[in-house]
């Protein structure tokens, strides 16, 4: 899984007709949802569901699959977890992630998955360090709706930068991709969601969680260098090469090793998308 996700698409476990449509959406990832998004009383129909499909699918069909289990106290975790290490799924999403304990023993179970914990309870920001330290964690993922809910806390913007920030920095200190920020709840306001990404994206982040596969391309673009910001890029580049590494100005700014970094970062960020 060398690829960084932009846009990791989530498809309920209990309608397995949108599973295959959810790979071809263009999603970087598609996550196949046994939590919030099945009703309580189809939780082993979905589990069941998505195992048929993994196993007919393998783990060489393309797109990166994971799965977003039932958090750990709730009476589906372990069968979600049993079926997980069963299908060998490539990630395994963990919701209400609070606890590093809990992490280390699904990473037992699951040797050759990687984990992606679900960030949405003070307790899950206070804990930030020792879940970002857990073996095969590969990035972190903030739950923001349910994280306002958790605090009492109105708004989605400034209201959350301080957690946002943390989250940024435990995954940057655990040498960890960078983390996934939460959902956009428009669905047809494309621009609305292209600003909540390109937001996301200058704060620290890499990439985001869809609800809807209509948000995918936006959430791609969103994550995903300007022209503009290409163009400058190359500039950069060209004017380092030809001054043989010493300092030079770009459009009036002097470029230094940190810029030049900045720079190679956009372009090879260009390359993945």
């Amino acid at each position: 899984m060398t690829q960084i996700a932009r846009s990791l698409l989530f498809v309920p476990g209990h309608q397995p007709t949108r599973f295959d449509k959810a790979c071809q959406s263009g999603a970087d990832a598609v996550v196949l949802d046994l939590e919030d998004a099945v009703p309580l009383d189809r939780k082993d129909e979905a589990r069941t569901q998505v195992a048929h499909w993994l196993g007919a699918r393998g783990r060489d069909g393309g797109s990166i699959v994971g799965v977003r289990i039932n958090a750990a106290d709730t009476p589906w975790h372990a069968a979600d977890v049993a079926m997980c290490a069963q299908a060998r799924v490539a990630a395994l999403m963990l919701p209400k992630a609070e606890d590093a304990a809990v992490l280390r023993a699904i990473a037992a179970a699951l040797p050759s998955s990687v984990l992606w914990p679900l960030v949405e309870t003070a307790r899950g920001i206070d804990q930030l360090g020792a879940i970002a330290a857990v073996p095969r964690v590969q990035r972190l993922v903030f739950g923001s709706i349910d994280f306002q809910a958790d605090l009492g806390i109105e708004g989605e913007g400034v209201e959350l930068l301080l957690f946002r920030s943390q989250i940024v920095l435990a995954s940057r200190l655990a040498g960890l991709q960078p983390p996934v920020d939460g959902v956009s709840t428009s669905i047809d306001d494309p621009a609305s969601v292209e600003a909540d990404a390109r937001q996301a994206r200058r704060l620290g982040f890499g990439a985001k969680l869809c609800i809807h596969p209509k948000q995918v391309e936006t959430v791609n673009r969103g994550f995903s260098p300007t022209p503009a910001q290409l163009e400058w890029a190359r500039r950069v580049i060209e004017a380092d090469a030809a001054s043989r590494g010493a300092p030079v100005a770009v459009d009036g700014k002097m470029v230094d090793r940190p810029v030049v970094l900045k720079a190679q970062a956009l372009l090879a960020a260009a390359d993945r998308g």
